[in-house]
């Protein structure tokens, strides 16, 4: 699991009189129309559970009429800076709505901001009840309902494409670009700190309630731990500015939690741990890659600077939950009538976390706080990023439609999906994780398991997508078990390779044993151009040994056939059909060379060439028509005719070598055949591999196969080609191994359970073997 930070530095520390909240906050709240404080609820069974004495929820799921604490913020920052753009008096704000939407009529004020939704709603219905206009900018892939609900309150809504740090940036620059603009953003930027800090101070007003509430239900304690969400760290910031201030009696410790795929604040943490400066109030060391959460109004890349050095300084210990422990924590608050959306469950889920890995931190007197930041929202139950058994996780990832949308009928899904769900499994698992996407909407994830240095480095790779859905019987994405196999297109080209790669390299890693690093490589593509390995490579990944974990029916394949793609141009002359004295037909003509190249498929099998080349593993290569194109219309001769052809080669060909064959039969055609002319066209070609059995790579891998199998491994080769080639093209050695099972590439799929179990159980083996020693 995502190891906890800690902060021990965090209880001496105090917050800076600066960094207070103005003291007519919680004023000004009091006197809006419809005002009354959120609950503090009691969860005494989940208290016994913990061993603790109090865990105490304060529910936001209604403030003010919308489902969030957010409108505490907004209000008090949109009315201070419109009090401000006037040149009222400071005293105005505390005045009635309706005063201060008479001064700001026919001003035409914009407020704008960016959200990933509660914070542009509240912005929006505030604006409305100032009577001024209200811009929204939200980040590509918001969920459509959460749109219309910003829209429903007044603001015109537009998508950001690209995520919430974006959209901020996005809403700076239109704020500086529209008259009389004005952003109104929880996030600050430089030179942008002082309305971001109005917002913080917005949210005191919930802190003050809380202290009153927990006195009543206590018997006048305070919090010794709060649960708080982190996106920016808005929220965050002032807990801490109310918690860690002079002059509290009692110490509070703030646990702060965020998504496994946007843990912002905790990245931002370990760098600064890292680094050589102390200093509290350092710039925040850079942001975090973040994918698509349940929690979405945490999904942030980046700390706010405004809140940063308060959280790095007064936060004692920072978590972060994965999608599917946040929806079990909104089912657990359901069933004791508490409805929460996955921001606001999402503390009890840390809690458990906590208790899981900190068990010594809660007392049995400790009063616990959970802060319920949102209501119930619509949202799509998330996959388990949690487990660690390589069968659950085959199962999952067949589930993710990947097809490739260059190969799939009706265009494939692409890769986007599934790695979003291999960050969340990566980043859960304490898995350093890059994101490589030259090509839009087509991924590639890469994990990295850190050893302790001086090591070896092992690659796994595996590919992510698959063939078409198209023509499968029964359900493609099942993913369902029968007679011991996992079912579903993928299972076993080659979605159990990737289960067992990832679930070996964690269990390696938990060893404590590595030296060397274990790095995932999780590509798109392998099943057309191998886009993904090639952008891996290219992007300088780099190891001193690989395993692809290609469905080789566990036997250990050291060699594989390349190809070489050709288009032979037959050129004709066009004429009208009924004028044979006029024109030359190209497809005709095309049919000498189909004929010759049958002729030279048989000679390349039967080893009758003089030239030919025959591989102890893969025998010898292979030549084949996949396309012919040909002519415009029925009653003319055809100009040209296009064969597309595919050579497959051997350890020994390149694609000069199938040049020069082609060349030979097609010079033959021309000087046998009247009018027979052509253009050949070499294209994309990807080398044969093959690595030697008595490399020492190879034989550490068969004595742990042999170790796990009761056998010595059958050793194979393949007559199809896979991204091993390009990966020892680059000097790394590589071996394939994966699973056993069948029906790759057709109507069926499957793979076997247990044979997933085994292959995971070897590639453990040999990663923490090949990458516990150290490096010659």
């Amino acid at each position: 699991m995502t190891a906890i930070f800690h902060n021990p530095l965090a209880s001496q520390y105090t917050v800076p009189q600066a960094a207070r909240p103005d003291a007519s906050v919680s004023a000004f709240h009091t006197s809006l129309e419809g005002y009354t404080p959120t609950d503090l609820l009691s969860l005494p069974d989940l208290a016994r559970e913990l061993r603790v004495g109090h865990v105490l929820v304060k529910n936001e799921s209604v403030r003010l009429g919308l489902p969030a604490f957010k409108i505490l913020g907004a209000s008090w920052a949109a009315c201070r800076v419109i009090t401000r753009h006037l040149g009222l008096p400071l005293n105005h704000v505390g005045r009635s709505l309706a005063d201060l939407s008479r001064a700001a009529k026919d001003r035409g004020i914009t407020l704008l901001t960016a959200t990933d939704g509660n914070h542009g709603r509240a912005l929006a219905r505030i604006s409305s009840l100032l009577g001024v206009k209200c811009q929204v900018y939200v980040p590509k892939g918001l969920e459509t309902s959460v749109v219309s609900l910003i829209a429903d309150e007044g603001a015109l809504v537009e998508e950001v494409d690209g995520d919430y740090d974006a959209a901020v940036l996005k809403a700076y620059e239109a704020a500086n670009a529209v008259r009389n603009g004005i952003l109104v953003q929880d996030t600050a930027l430089e030179g942008y700190e002082e309305i971001p800090k109005w917002i913080v101070d917005g949210y005191s007003t919930m802190f003050v309630e809380i202290d009153e509430q927990i006195h009543t239900l206590t018997g006048g304690k305070d919090a010794d731990i709060v649960m708080v969400p982190v996106g920016v760290g808005s929220l965050a910031q002032a807990a801490v500015t109310h918690f860690k201030r002079t002059g509290r009696t009692s110490q509070t410790q703030i646990i702060t939690v965020e998504p496994d795929t946007a843990a912002c604040l905790i990245t931002a943490l370990r760098n600064a741990s890292a680094s050589s400066t102390s200093a509290v109030t350092a710039s925040v060391p850079g942001g975090t890659l973040t994918s698509p959460t349940i929690m979405t109004g945490l999904c942030c890349g980046t700390v706010s600077p405004l809140a940063w050095p308060l959280l790095r300084g007064g936060g004692d210990f920072a978590t972060s939950v994965a999608d599917i422990e946040a929806h079990q924590a909104v089912k657990d608050l359901q069933r004791v009538g508490i409805d929460a959306g996955p921001c606001g469950a999402a503390p009890l889920a840390a809690l458990r976390r906590f208790a899981s890995l900190r068990p010594g931190a809660l007392r049995p007197d400790s009063v616990v706080l959970l802060l319920a930041t949102e209501g119930p929202r619509e949202y799509v139950p998330p996959l388990d990023a949690t487990t660690t058994d390589p069968v659950v996780l085959t199962q999952i990832l067949t589930r993710i439609d990947s097809s490739n949308p260059d190969l799939s009928k009706d265009a494939g899904a692409g890769e986007a999906r599934i790695a979003d769900y291999l960050h969340a499994w990566l980043a859960h698992h304490g898995f350093a994780v890059h994101r490589l996407e030259a090509r839009p909407g087509r991924p590639s994830i890469i994990g990295v398991a850190k050893g302790s240095g001086a090591g070896r480095t092992l690659m796994f790779n595996g590919h992510v997508d698959t063939v078409t859905l198209a023509g499968y019987n029964g359900d493609p994405l099942s993913g369902e078990i029968i007679d011991g196999a996992v079912h579903g297109r993928g299972a076993f080209d080659m979605k159990a390779g990737v289960a067992a790669s990832l679930v070996a390299a964690y269990r390696a890693r938990e060893t404590h044993d590595l030296k060397g690093d274990i790095v995932l490589a999780l590509v798109a593509d392998e099943e057309n151009l191998s886009l993904g390995t090639q952008e891996v490579l290219a992007a300088g990944w780099r190891a001193d040994g690989a395993v692809v974990s290609e469905p080789t029916d566990e036997a250990l394949m050291l060699a594989h056939k390349g190809f070489v793609w050709a288009k032979v141009d037959i050129i004709g002359k066009a004429g009208h059909g009924s004028r044979p004295d006029l024109g030359v037909d190209a497809i005709a003509k095309a049919g000498h060379f189909l004929v010759a190249l049958e002729r030279y498929g048989d000679a390349l099998m039967k080893s009758q060439l003089t030239c030919a080349v025959s591989h102890s593993l893969l025998g010898t290569g292979t030549v084949h028509a996949g396309l012919i194109k040909g002519g415009e219309e029925i009653s003319s001769y055809p100009a040209l005719c296009t064969v597309s052809v595919e050579r497959r080669t051997v350890p020994g060909e390149t694609p000069v070598t199938v040049e020069q064959q082609l060349r030979v039969i097609l010079d033959g055609i021309t000087r046998d055949v009247p009018d027979f002319q052509y253009a050949l066209r070499i294209g994309e070609s990807r080398s044969p591999y093959e690595v030697d059995a008595d490399h020492a790579f190879v034989r550490l891998f068969s004595k742990h196969a042999e170790a796990v199998l009761g056998v010595p491994p059958r050793i194979t080769g393949a007559p199809y080609w896979a991204d091993s080639a390009l990966l020892a093209d680059a000097g790394i050695p590589v071996v394939l191994f994966g699973a056993q099972g069948r029906g790759m590439h057709s109507a069926n799929e499957s793979v076997d359970a247990a044979s997933i179990k085994r292959v995971t159980q070897l590639l453990t083996k040999f990663a923490t073997d090949f990458c516990g020693g150290t490096k010659n």
